[in-house]
């Protein structure tokens, strides 16, 4: 029996394709509408100086730009391993507000205020949006701020540390804190510490004279090593950042303030700048160590011989490096000398043998492994990263090595 009910109209494949169409043309124009949830809208702008480091860089150096102890800013903020020392950071901040109340008659309220009045300009320096409330972000701030700040005039020893504090009785502490707070995802703005820097600086004479930039220096030197005659030249240094800092103390003088030429459509570094040690020697060409220069980034060729100055490869430098280089090329408006030298780094060292020269010629002192891996992270340290080599500031160095192994290579065959 054949059915007779009243069959539905057919829809043709036509129409049907143009419904679909409209509703995803629809949700298209809504998505144009809606706000980005990871990206930040500073993110481009020379004002975005903290970065999320990009997965190709983590491939290569794995987690070396994460904290190990503590976290500083959002990125990393509340995660499991970091929690003991969120605990401390309230136990200083307690601290530094008891003694503020008590010479400068400050409350916690005061604090939270002189943030309050940068807040905007805090969150534009990040690459990500960070989705928290204005309250909860200014505490942020004020509690990893004034943990920083009491550390370091703790160890400058403007202010005493108490007895029994675990963060001084603990050896191995301290020294996490010097690559913590060299981390690229691990940063606050320093206009952030400069703010709650004035707000708390004591009355006695010696705080008074003393900068925020001596202060980071005078903490960081316990491991870096550096003259007093090399540290005043620091007192009143700019800075984005703690990491910042540390790196453009290490740029020349000369070099510092030399116009930046930001070439938008960067090249892929090419993997000829200059030979290995090895083949370079087979060249007749020398490596010297370059003493009393201004930075261990000060490299020079001269009458045959590449001078460069004595470094020490040890756990500290390497994490410092590795920051320094993924800055550079996270940061639209950052000069390219720490990827400029990891690049010749690279270059130089392709095997342990390479590594055991220098060692040898006092160029590396090795505190890191053995040659090869030092040759290992050296390789990793310049892999997949993107500079100028024309606008580099060794780019005559580049330049006379290969000019100079060329004229000798034709003279030996």
């Amino acid at each position: 029996m054949v059915d007779t009910a009243e069959q539905p109209p057919n829809v043709s494949a036509h129409d049907g394709g143009e419904s679909l169409l409209k509703i995803r043309i629809e949700r298209m124009h809504k998505k144009l509408k809606e706000p980005p949830r990871l990206l930040s809208s500073a993110a481009g702008k020379p004002t975005c100086s903290i970065f999320r480091v990009p997965q190709s860089m983590i491939d290569c150096n794995g987690k070396c730009y994460e904290p190990r102890v503590v976290s500083v800013g959002p990125y990393h903020r509340g995660q499991t391993h970091l929690q003991m020392m969120e605990e401390h950071k309230w136990h200083y901040l307690d601290a530094l507000l008891t003694r503020t109340h008590q010479t400068k008659s400050l409350t916690l309220e005061d604090y939270m205020k002189s943030v309050k009045s940068v807040e905007d300009e805090a969150r534009e320096c990040y690459s990500e949006r960070i989705h928290m409330k204005s309250d909860e972000f200014n505490e942020m701030m004020v509690l990893d701020g004034c943990f920083i700040l009491e550390l370091f005039r703790k160890v400058s020893q403007l202010v005493p540390f108490q007895q029994d504090d675990p963060l001084v009785a603990m050896a191995w502490v301290l020294p996490f804190f010097y690559r913590d707070f060299l981390r690229i995802e691990n940063q606050i703005p320093f206009f952030v510490l400069e703010t709650l820097f004035h707000l708390t600086r004591g009355d006695d004479e010696k705080e008074t004279n003393a900068s925020l930039p001596s202060l980071a220096f005078a903490f960081f030197n316990n491991t870096m090593h550096r003259t007093n005659q090399d540290l005043a030249r620091f007192k009143d240094l700019k800075a984005k950042h703690l990491l910042d800092l540390v790196r453009s103390s290490f740029i020349p003088e000369s070099e510092l303030h030399a116009q930046l030429v930001t070439n938008t459509g960067k090249k892929k570094t090419p993997s000829n700048i200059i030979h290995s040690i090895s083949k370079l020697r087979r060249a007749g060409i020398k490596i010297r160590e370059l003493k009393d220069a201004e930075s261990f980034i000060v490299v020079r060729f001269r009458h045959g011989a590449i001078e460069m100055p004595s470094i020490t490869v040890d756990d500290f430098v390497s994490s410092f490096l590795q920051n320094c280089v993924a800055y550079e090329q996270c940061h639209v408006a950052c000069s390219k000398h720490f990827t400029t030298y990891a690049t010749l780094l690279d270059c130089l060292m392709n095997t342990y043998k390479d590594v055991e020269y220098l060692c040898d010629q006092n160029i590396i002192e090795n505190y890191f492994g053995t040659e090869a891996e030092v040759a290992g992270f050296v390789n990793s340290l310049g892999r997949d990263v993107a500079f100028d080599m024309a606008e580099c500031y060794l780019n005559d160095l580049f330049k006379d090595v290969n000019e100079y192994y060329r004229v000798q290579g034709v003279s030996l065959r």
